[in-house]
């Protein structure tokens, strides 16, 4: 059975690419990803990501905001990742939220719903 794979992606590319899961016994610096396009390094985002299209310059700067957030796509052990915002719009009101009330970032972009 070949090994399992998770998504890696190069923001300024825009491409996300299938590759082995990192192995914990190896030094972290040393299983950096590099991209095949622009020698850039790779983001492990997880298994359970989805990329926008290329072309879709708001689906990736989105997907930019919640990885310097902190944010990736890990599958559970029976559901996906939960829900992530896909619109700007999404973002900032998560964002004004999370101003607004104190709460952290990272949590506040990923509830689904808004009290």
């Amino acid at each position: 059975m070949p090994p399992a794979k998770t998504s890696f992606v190069c923001l300024p590319c825009r491409a996300s690419y299938k590759q082995p899961h990192p192995t914990p016994a190896r030094n972290a610096g040393s299983d950096q990803r590099v991209c095949p396009r622009c020698a850039g390094t790779l983001i492990h985002v997880g298994s359970a990501f989805a990329p926008p299209p290329r072309r879709d310059t708001e689906g990736w700067r989105v997907l930019s905001l919640l990885l310097h957030a902190g944010i990736h796509f890990h599958k559970s052990c029976c559901a996906g990742p939960g829900y992530r915002p896909r619109t700007l719009r999404e973002v900032r009101e998560r964002m004004t939220y999370a101003r607004r009330t104190g709460e952290p970032i990272d949590r506040a972009l990923v509830c689904p719903e808004l009290p």
